[in-house]
């Protein structure tokens, strides 16, 4: 698809939107502001969860007020995530970082952060001290350059080649495989879903490359991994659009999303759930649980704003406390 075709798509899926009676795009969130507003829970982690739980924690309410700061992946650095010198911290950046964090704050007890947002599961299931809770439905894609001569469908056997450095050229084209900072959830999720442990000496990959952000892609033999909802909303200016000249790729002959409606496509091989992720400990506590657990949580109540956001609902399973580990 060439520059002039996509932006007619998304003018198109503009059009659309305000057929359908959505007079704006849903309002974009950053940090908690003023950076004073602490809220009564703090949250770090993933990029790839960091608006849509912006945009939840505008939502979410009780009698005490705003109930969630959700700190975003990049920004400042450190942050002070509630009302005391001792909470000062250094921005996590991914949902490795994010979990680290709350694990930092679990270890000596200063409540510091409350929750991580996670693009993953637990990498350590022998554990139980923290439980991921999930409750929105994602897909991680790949993208290439706008006009390049690589095919616009890989398969699992191909992308695991070109991320093992196995498979060098495709239709004459130099393969250039890119992958996001360490930290990253959509890179361990992306890596495990094609089968890869240990990337090969081709892979670029530095604390620089963020996840979600297409400007890295700039020449033709660029592959890099891409949430399917981060660039849905990116697309529809929910949230800043960073895709650059990226367009997503298909796998096995799936496409990530409905051309319809650019909704997930719930056959696409690579879906993932999302997670707030919080102390097991912390599971009986009234806010805790009024917040995240279970279909009635405040989280998956607020159906709206999560597809809002390019994900999809999980019905039944959101809010689920059973998936433990990662200590």
């Amino acid at each position: 698809m060439n520059v002039k075709s996509r932006v007619r798509i998304g003018a198109a899926v503009g059009a659309v939107a305000l057929g359908l009676g959505a007079l704006a795009a849903p309002a974009a969130y950053a940090d908690p502001s003023s950076a004073t507003d602490y809220r009564q829970l703090a949250g770090v982690g993933s990029d790839t969860t960091q608006d849509v739980m912006n945009a939840l924690g505008n939502a979410i309410t009780n009698s005490n007020g705003k109930v969630i700061a959700s700190w975003n992946a990049t920004g400042a650095s450190p942050i002070t995530t509630k009302g005391s010198g001792s909470c000062t911290i250094a921005r996590p950046d991914g949902s490795g970082a994010g979990i680290t964090a709350l694990n930092t704050a679990l270890d000596g007890s200063t409540g510091c952060v409350d929750f991580a947002r996670s693009s993953r599961g637990p990498n350590n299931t022998t554990t139980t001290d923290l439980t991921f809770i999930p409750y929105a439905k994602d897909a991680v894609s790949w993208v290439k350059q706008d006009g390049s001569a690589l095919p616009d469908d890989l398969t699992t056997a191909q992308l695991k080649a070109i991320y093992e450095c196995t498979l060098t050229s495709l239709n004459g084209v130099t393969l250039t495989p890119i992958l996001p900072q360490s930290a990253s959830g959509t890179r361990a999720f992306f890596l495990s879903s094609i089968g890869v442990t240990t990337p090969g000496s081709c892979v670029t990959s530095n604390s620089t490359i963020q996840e979600n952000d297409g400007s890295v892609i700039d020449s033709a033999g660029d592959i890099f991994p891409y949430s399917v909802a981060q660039y849905t909303a990116q697309e529809t200016s929910v949230v800043d659009d960073r895709r650059g000249d990226a367009v997503l790729g298909s796998v096995n002959g799936v496409v990530p999303r409905n051309e319809d409606d650019l909704s997930l496509n719930l056959s696409f091989p690579y879906l993932r759930n999302v997670y707030n992720v919080v102390p097991t400990a912390k599971l009986s506590d009234a806010l805790i649980a009024a917040t995240f657990v279970g279909t009635g949580s405040k989280v998956c109540a607020n159906t709206s704003t999560i597809t809002d956001y390019g994900f999809g609902t999980l019905g039944s399973d959101c809010g689920s406390t059973t998936l433990k580990g990662e200590s």
